[in-house]
């Protein structure tokens, strides 16, 4: 069993919690695999990780996030500011440039890192950034996002969540089919209907929305040392996050490395959202190398 240590980065403005599993430097002589996310924290890449025991592996909570706490006084995550943060943990780690796995949000981190500080990364692989600029219809797909948040700042956390789930659910652009739909159901989706109060969710709430604003430099990723690889899932088809894929896998000279499952494909049951991590974690391993 490979064993994990957390350990805990203070950066400006915030505490970074990160796992380690496996020796740093790794023992056979690879870069550290680090795998990221945002929103979502380091726990939603348990399943993942499981099938890279021969690896080390690190995992960490974006600042705000999960174990991460921060004390700049800002609410929003920009890929800007969390990749510096990942600046200074590959610099904590002390093994070298790392081999990066992006999920979402994590992976618009991970082209920010890359034209930031290209010598940090042998390989990204970024799995299906939600970019708004790659698309034929950025505009409406700014409209939709609005709508979701909208829905949101009126319901609550189910009416958000079930309206999040509907734009991501959509196939292909953004028509005027897709705004005339009645707001959906949240009960359909097994959310509930109760209103907490609460407005501070970061998926759903504009925190962030500097994620979806990204705009990549593709002249800065095209000349980086890093090789960068666009991926797409297999069932993601041609909703948002599979659209953003192929359009910026484009823009970058290549066709989207196909992984199997859909956007969540990496995680386990645990989550309500099963994927296939076998057979994912193949695949990355093959791209690795």
């Amino acid at each position: 069993m490979t064993t994990t240590e957390t350990r805990t980065l203070g950066v400006p403005g915030a505490e970074l919690v990160y796992d380690v599993r496996g020796p740093l430097p790794a023992a056979d002589g690879r870069p550290p695999l680090l795998m990221i996310g945002q929103p979502m924290t380091a726990d939603g890449f348990q399943a993942l990780a499981g099938h890279f025991t021969d690896r080390t592996v690190v995992t960490y909570d974006p600042r705000g996030l999960g174990r991460s706490t921060r004390t700049d006084g800002r609410t929003d995550h920009t890929p800007q500011r969390q990749a510096e943060d990942l600046h200074l943990l590959i610099e904590a780690l002390g093994a070298g440039p790392v081999e990066l796995f992006g999920s979402s949000g994590g992976a618009v981190t991970g082209l920010e890192l890359v034209t930031r500080h290209p010598g940090d990364v042998v390989t990204l692989v970024a799995h299906e950034p939600p970019i708004n600029a790659v698309l034929p219809d950025a505009e409406a797909a700014e409209r939709a996002r609005d709508g979701f948040h909208q829905a949101y700042q009126k319901g609550g956390w189910g009416a958000g969540m079930a309206a999040f789930v509907a734009m991501t659910s959509w196939q292909g652009e953004f028509t005027e089919a897709y705004f005339a739909q009645p707001a959906p159901d949240p009960a359909a989706f097994g959310m509930p209907a109760d209103d907490d109060g609460t407005r501070e969710d970061p998926l759903l709430s504009k925190a962030s929305w500097a994620v979806s604003d990204y705009r990549p430099d593709v002249a800065a990723l095209t000349a980086a040392p890093a090789r960068v690889v666009i991926a797409v899932g297999e069932e993601t088809g041609d909703t948002y996050t599979g659209r953003t894929a192929v359009a910026l896998a484009r823009l970058l000279g290549q066709e989207a490395a196909m992984f199997p499952s859909h956007h969540g494909g990496f995680m386990g049951g645990e989550h309500g959202y099963a994927g296939k991590p076998p057979e994912f974690a193949a695949r990355l391993r093959e791209i690795l190398g």
